[in-house]
């Protein structure tokens, strides 16, 4: 058992780009790139539903040349006949929705044509979190050229859901804290970390080696090594990837929203 309850599944630390990319400008293009190495996703789109009945399109992003449009059209009004939309509104405040498998039949024929024929769709796969009133609904597709997702694609989408739905919702939030140093500061166990500690396992959350990092620092070599064991040590961890971990859960889990 690590701090906290603490725990790293492997899955999770694969998405660590888009979760670190929470509040940044390039948000959509870490995650569709995250989505494609993961499991060859062509496309992502992600729709805010109210309670109260509006809709908007808030990140498109991929291979379809008329995604824009289509998200336009699903915010206007299509929307009100998605046949995913009663598992949506059922669904609890708080935990990730993993939609059923995607079906032409479900859908009525001007559903069809618009969607999935003029856009070149073969297959998709959803998933969705509530915060508040907002439901945050995310969309992976594939299309014709890249042939539907196959089984350990599925699955694959199905480990990673919970926390791409997350940070998909803390990036549109109005107030997001994402930002490493906030959470460093505020956030236990990183808070516990003294400054040096914490200004070491920011740069290897980047991507730093620990040679750029003493470059980066303007100290010893001897000394980023010295800061990165205690640090782990405070943290009762043992690799970078562990590290990743504690980021991860404190970013996309109950308290990382809003």
């Amino acid at each position: 058992m690590r701090p906290n309850g603490t725990t790293f599944h492997p899955s999770a630390g694969d998405v660590t780009p888009a979760v670190l990319a929470i509040g940044r400008s390039d948000f959509p293009d870490v995650l569709i790139d995250t989505l494609r190495r993961q499991a060859d996703v062509g496309h992502c789109m992600v729709f805010a539903l109210s309670r109260a009945g509006a809709a908007s399109c808030l990140l498109d992003a991929g291979n379809i040349p008329i995604g824009a449009d289509l998200g336009a059209a699903y915010a206007g009004q299509f929307h009100e006949t998605d046949p995913n939309r009663d598992a949506l509104f059922e669904g609890e405040g708080g935990a990730p929705i993993m939609l059923p498998r995607f079906a032409p039949r479900m859908y009525g024929a001007r559903y069809r044509k618009i969607f999935f024929h003029d856009s070149g769709i073969v297959d998709k796969c959803a998933t969705a979190i509530w915060t508040g009133d907002t439901c945050f609904y995310v969309n992976f597709y594939r299309i014709a050229a890249q042939g539907r997702f196959s089984a350990a694609q599925r699955e694959r989408l199905g480990a990673i859901a919970p926390a791409i739905a997350a940070s998909v919702a803390r990036h549109f939030q109005e107030k997001p804290t994402s930002d490493l140093a906030s959470l460093f500061a505020t956030r236990k166990p990183l808070s516990a970390l003294t400054l040096r500690e914490q200004e070491v396992c920011r740069h290897i959350l980047g991507g730093f080696s620990s040679e750029a990092i003493s470059q980066a620092l303007g100290i010893s070599l001897h000394s980023i090594l010295t800061y990165r064991k205690r640090a782990y040590e405070r943290l009762g961890i043992s690799s970078q990837s562990e590290l990743f971990g504690i980021v991860l859960r404190l970013l996309t889990g109950p308290r990382g929203l809003n």
